[in-house]
């Protein structure tokens, strides 16, 4: 008998396609796994280096069915829930009560003291912009940070501005050299250079307000620039909570408003006539033209502050301040506001 002939195997293009879209889908899977280990090794980085949980990494909670009035907002704050701004408002409160009485005693007390307090303060935000930067692999060269900003604030209060752009030039040279000779390449060069702009974003324009406290009226002319900062961080923070409506910068600072920005004009404008008329026998017009220049300033400093957080992922520089963040998200509003009121200074009411 003879066997049936067994037919060719047929040639089966659905099968191969089908082989190949299961390679796909399982080099697919692979890729994704390898991005969210990578993504959970970043987060983990983040929070060993800043002690904060990178933003986007949380889900939000759902928005209440009944929003409370703005006047709820501002009484009903407890030690136990945090502010509308994301803060324990009764701590926040507490300790910058703490910090403005240390300031005003060291400005009274001598000026050298507060000296000493305002390096120290650049030390510490110093620190904690490094442990910011690490997030995106970013080293600072401390050292000739440090012993730079030294000598920065101690050449203005000794011999004004020339003296203080002289110990700027020599620090940002000496962090350029240092990081160099650590090692060179592209990596080099972008630290030097982001030693750079932490030299002259901290104790350059910290300078400004040691070389206003070398002036006989030296601690009254420091008292204003802090004065006009808190009145601008008080005046936004109860305009922008009782009537805030439109975003000034919703995609650097979403909870800042126009509205927020007009209460800190009205409350510095306010603090810098007071000054003026009462403290340094001037003109109304001059405190207010100080107000104003100092509320464009605190502003920038703040917004500039808020991008630099917003790229590096983090919600505040640090830690050291309970219900504040750290010492350079309390003085990055006082960093730009000095030079301006120095400045104007300069004009109305040379030292």
């Amino acid at each position: 008998m003879t066997e049936p002939e067994t037919p060719d195997a047929p040639n089966d293009p659905p099968a191969a396609s089908t082989r190949r879209a299961q390679r796909r889908a399982e080099r697919s899977a692979q890729l994704e796994a390898e991005l969210a280990a990578h993504t959970s090794a970043r987060r983990a980085r983040t929070m060993a280096v800043t002690g904060q949980v990178p933003i986007g990494t949380v889900a939000l909670p759902a928005a209440p069915a009944t929003t409370p009035e703005p006047r709820q907002l501002l009484a009903g704050a407890s030690a136990d829930r945090p502010s509308r701004t994301g803060r324990n408002l009764p701590v926040a409160i507490a300790v910058g009560l703490g910090l403005g009485a240390v300031l005003v005693l060291s400005l009274f007390l001598r000026k050298e003291v507060f000296l000493g307090l305002a390096v120290l303060a650049c030390g510490v935000a110093l620190w904690e912009l490094d442990r910011a930067l690490r997030t995106r692999e970013v080293r600072l060269p401390l050292l000739p940070l440090l012993v730079g900003t030294v000598g920065m604030l101690v050449s203005a209060y000794s011999a004004g501005i020339e003296a203080l752009l002289v110990a700027f030039l020599l620090t940002a040279g000496g962090v350029f050299v240092w990081r160099v000779l650590d090692g060179g390449g592209v990596v080099a060069l972008r630290e030097a250079t982001t030693g750079i702009f932490a030299a002259a974003y901290i104790p350059f324009l910290a300078g400004f307000l040691t070389i206003m406290l070398s002036a006989d009226d030296g601690p009254w002319r420091v008292l204003l620039v802090i004065a006009l900062v808190v009145a601008n961080d008080v005046g936004g923070f109860t305009a922008g909570v009782l009537f805030g409506r439109h975003p000034m910068a919703p995609t650097v600072s979403p909870k800042k408003s126009w509205e927020g920005a007009a209460g800190s004009l009205l409350l510095a404008v306010a603090v810098g006539v007071g000054f003026a008329v009462l403290l340094f026998d001037l003109p109304w017009w001059t405190g207010a033209l100080i107000g104003v220049g100092a509320v464009l300033g605190a502003t920038a400093g703040d917004l500039a502050e808020s991008l630099l957080k917003r790229d590096l992922g983090v919600k505040d520089m640090g830690t050291t301040l309970p219900g504040h963040g750290g010492i350079l998200d309390r003085v990055d509003s006082v960093l730009l506001a000095a030079p301006v009121v120095f400045a104007v200074l300069l004009v109305v009411h040379p030292a």
